[in-house]
């Protein structure tokens, strides 16, 4: 987590990066520590954010809850 400096341990499976040039319309929220490619996303001008990983693994680590709640409040 950029924000608070955490980390979380997520359940994840994907296959594509987000190009480092996304810094010009988003602010990168979180970053995978194991091959330093962008995991999350909140841009700059649309209440819009994204994860690419699974915030709702469970019975799994609940680390990345918190991201339901601030979605909540974008509504």
């Amino acid at each position: 987590n950029q924000k608070t400096g955490a980390v979380e341990i997520t359940a994840q499976n994907h296959n594509y990066n987000v190009p480092e040039n996304i810094t010009e319309v988003a602010e990168v929220t979180h970053v995978n520590l194991f091959d330093n490619t962008i995991e999350g996303l909140k841009y700059n001008d649309a209440p819009v954010m994204s994860v690419q990983h699974h915030p709702e693994a469970s019975p799994g680590p609940h680390e990345s809850a918190y991201i339901f709640g601030e979605f909540a409040k974008m509504l």
